[in-house]
């Protein structure tokens, strides 16, 4: 970790995005650090493990945590998702609270606004998808969140079209204590690449499975490295489901549904990697796996490093 000593000028800082699941906050962390590390859905509860995105620019370093939407567990991987998105409240220089324009206030924002009343945190409400409702509309929801706790900033932004996110981290910018930069300037994450590549595999699945395989799906890279005699990186995965009828559908008609999944997944593990790939997928049942903790930590879904 880089924590060369800055000028008085230079701010950094860590900042942590809670809300809902499916509110955005994945696009936008996509958004500002410019390529994809957190992988999209429009299924709730899509991102597992915090993902921390690194935007350095030259008179500041921000470092974004995504977490996991805050819902109620079903299961120990909901228990750990949860513990994941709490534990962000705590040490981190500022909160961003993100909510869904389309939605109104509900249990579960209600939720998450009692977990601030020992947070003593700077919180700014992000209203994300304006684009998606009349700009008369918009008043009356910021007026609805100023009754329920007092923020320091009120953002309405469009994570998807990028719209007032440029101001959004100008604001933020204001609120970072002088500090280091603690992370290379060229560096966008602090996770290795084999979890960013499973998690490009695993949006894939979930795409194009849609309503048919629910979040009993998790992706493994078995193998990663360069063949040099072809230039090309050699990804050897499996994707795990729950169920024989899960599978199934995974495979698809003579495999016709890992094909395209490992197709359109390719796409971006190249992206990521600046190199071509050679991705072998495969299809394993391991029932129950979310309410097993030995394979949750097989998995990478570590409780004690958080």
């Amino acid at each position: 970790m880089n924590s060369q000593t800055r000028s008085n000028e230079y701010k950094s800082g860590f900042i942590s995005i809670i809300g809902r699941p499916n509110v955005g906050k994945s696009t936008f962390l996509n958004r500002v650090i410019g390529q994809k590390i957190a992988i999209m859905s429009d299924k709730p509860q899509t991102t597992r493990n915090k993902v921390q995105g690194v935007l350095t620019t030259e008179d500041s370093q921000l470092i974004f945590i995504d977490t996991p939407g805050i819902h109620k567990p079903k299961h120990k991987l909901g228990d750990f998702m949860m513990k994941v998105a709490q534990n962000t409240l705590k040490g981190v220089d500022l909160i961003l609270f993100m909510v869904n324009a389309e939605e109104g206030f509900g249990r579960g924002e209600e939720f998450i606004i009692e977990k601030f009343q020992s947070v003593k945190t700077p919180i700014f409400l992000i209203i994300n998808k304006i684009d998606k409702i009349h700009p008369d509309e918009l008043f009356a929801f910021i007026e609805s969140y100023k009754e329920k706790h007092s923020f320091q900033e009120i953002v309405p932004i469009s994570a998807l079209e990028g719209n007032n996110v440029e101001h959004l981290l100008t604001v933020i910018k204001k609120y970072l204590p002088e500090g280091p930069q603690y992370y290379p300037a060229d560096q966008v994450t602090d996770h290795p690449e084999r979890f960013i590549v499973s998690e490009l595999i695993r949006e894939k699945a979930l795409h194009l499975t849609r309503e048919e395989i629910p979040h009993s799906l998790a992706v493994v890279i078995d193998k990663m490295e360069r063949r040099q005699d072809k230039d090309v990186i050699h990804v050897m995965a499996t994707v795990i489901v729950e169920r024989d009828s899960q599978k199934g559908i995974v495979i698809g008609k003579q495999g016709s549904m890992l094909k395209e999944i490992g197709k359109l997944a390719r796409v971006d593990i190249e992206n990521l990697l600046g190199s071509k790939v050679f991705l072998e997928l495969w299809v394993k049942v391991q029932k129950d796996w979310r309410n097993k903790m030995n394979q949750l930590r097989d998995y990478g879904f570590r409780d004690d490093e958080y």
